[in-house]
């Protein structure tokens, strides 16, 4: 029954450009790239810009017509190829989730384009589900983070052991990565690799260490560094 449901939605696809195909075309491709587009809102937790929403929405309707155009006529797919070629994309690297969704929507234009409706809401929604379930699941998320510390302490209090039992306190691992010295000598700057578990209190835990640095200078890095640039 599933197998004639899709054998006649590709039935309906023909090699001739027409009114009726061409908006049924780019109205399931707006429907699909703005599916895709709040699934990505809602598993977006670090927050995401507008104008990438808007490019998944339009990005499956754009592909779509593509292939509408090009069709089956090879000359015509060398004469867009040749178009197209000359577009740069200019912007920053992006989050391999985010290139995954680029991806998503081109697939999702490409099977609406080639007239195959049904196996592309059938894979949209199929994508878009497992991909709220890995991210209500959290999967692959790190049980534990690693932060830069970097602590300054007076030159009168031994470094070797200050703070550990600050550390075992909050059951947070540290490895000891650089010391220098500061202010002609008279204070020492530590700096840590600390791997903490999410559900650490960061705030009592800085507070601890400056009760044993005499509220000197200390930083914590959410984005640790290689040590060798400070």
């Amino acid at each position: 029954m599933l197998d004639s449901l899709f054998n006649s939605t590709l039935s309906t696809s023909t090699t001739d450009l027409t009114l009726s195909g061409a908006l049924i075309t780019i109205l399931i491709s707006i429907i699909l790239g703005g599916i895709i587009s709040l699934t990505y809102m809602k598993t977006n937790k670090a927050g995401f810009s507008q104008s990438f929403t808007l490019t998944m929405v339009l990005l499956p309707v754009i592909v779509a017509i593509i292939i509408l155009l090009i069709g089956s006529n090879i000359a015509r797919a060398f004469s867009l190829a040749g178009a197209f070629s000359i577009i740069r994309f200019r912007s920053a690297p992006g989050d391999p989730k985010d290139i995954a969704y680029v991806l998503f929507t081109m697939a999702a234009g490409l099977a609406v384009g080639t007239g195959y409706y049904g196996y592309a809401v059938l894979f949209t929604l199929i994508l878009c589900v497992l991909m709220l379930l890995l991210n209500r699941f959290n999967f692959g998320r790190k049980k534990t983070e690693q932060r830069m510390l970097k602590v300054t302490i007076p030159e009168n209090l031994g470094y070797e052991e200050a703070f550990n039992e600050v550390f075992n306190k909050f059951d947070v691992q540290y490895d000891l990565k650089k010391i220098r010295t500061t202010e002609l000598g008279s204070l020492y700057e530590l700096v840590y690799l600390v791997t903490m578990k999410p559900t650490t209190n960061q705030k009592e835990f800085l507070d601890e260490i400056r009760c044993r640095n005499g509220n000197l200078d200390l930083s914590l890095t959410m984005s640790p560094t290689p040590v060798n640039e400070y």
